[in-house]
């Protein structure tokens, strides 16, 4: 197998993955993903016990357990490109061999699920409930960078995504992934199903007029309306598609929970956010101790 060079995945000075500064002993099999740092020991508090602790930048890790299950918690900041740091570095922990630099001859599947926040784009889901996202639909453009095919229904859909919304070849041509069979499974009662439109930004991207004028201004209803067979849009945030991307790419399970703290249509958000992301943390920890 071909080495792969220092310049392409740069180590530091202990031999551990660069921004994530990891070994694979340090990483668990499950691996929650959280945007914000200070929501790493939000996750970990849970455990029965913290066995390790990295923090480098905005990458700030706690593996620990609960009772025999080995879980990491990983935060990987706001946004696409981050996530493209954070998947690609924990395939490489797993299924690189960091001294010798080859691809190893057998492979791991991670289990990687994001704990994070989103916005309605459904008037009927309220504030402060969860989603559990059956796709990832991204206008941001990672997966463009790489090579990936889409099946004939997700081209189908693509087609009538950008045909709906009007996002045309100025943003960038959409993708879509789905969620992990064996993950979204156990995410049925009390969660919420849909697609989740992943955004390059919180303002204009999403929609959102402070002083800037945007080139959609009907965006939010387009997505509200959208349809496609059974399909529909519940929500954006900017980290699931490349999650879900990636995942597919490189064989890991994912799957992206969302507590939600806006409702877009209604123009609400959530009294008490922190309250709602704490409730979903303890339901995903019990449920993926109990079944993952």
């Amino acid at each position: 197998m071909a080495r792969i060079a220092e310049s392409e995945m740069i180590l530091n000075a202990r031999g551990a993955i660069y921004h994530l500064n990891l070994l694979p002993h340090e990483v668990g099999n499950t691996v929650f993903l959280v945007g914000d740092p200070d929501r790493v020991k939000e996750v970990s508090k849970h455990f029965d016990k913290i066995e390790y602790k990295s923090e480098y930048r905005e990458f700030i890790t706690h593996t620990g357990v609960i009772g025999k299950k080995k879980l990491t918690v990983l935060s990987t900041g706001i946004g696409t490109d981050n996530i493209d740091i954070a998947i690609n570095e924990l395939d490489a922990i797993v299924n690189i061999d960091l001294t010798t630099r080859e691809i190893k001859p057998t492979l791991t599947s991670l289990n990687l699920i994001r704990i994070g926040t989103s916005g309605a784009l459904q008037p009927e889901i309220p504030v402060d409930n969860f989603i559990a996202s059956t796709h990832g639909l991204g206008i941001d453009n990672l997966l463009n960078f790489y090579r990936h095919e889409q099946n004939d229904e997700e081209k189908q859909l693509l087609h009538s995504f950008v045909t709906s919304t009007q996002m045309h070849s100025q943003i960038g041509y959409p993708y879509i992934a789905g969620a992990s069979a064996s993950l979204i499974k156990h995410f049925v009662k009390d969660f919420y199903q849909g697609i989740t439109v992943t955004c390059p930004g919180f303002y204009g991207p999403q929609g959102r007029v402070l002083r800037l004028g945007i080139s959609n201004p009907e965006l939010i209803n387009r997505l509200t309306q959208f349809r496609f067979g059974q399909h529909r849009i519940t929500n954006f945030e900017m980290e699931t598609s490349a999650i879900y991307g990636l995942s597919r790419l490189l064989g890991h399970n994912c799957l992206s929970l969302n507590a939600v703290i806006a409702n877009r249509v209604r123009k609400e958000f959530s009294k008490d956010g922190k309250a709602a992301v704490e409730a979903l943390i303890i339901k995903v920890l019990e449920i993926v101790s109990q079944n993952v």
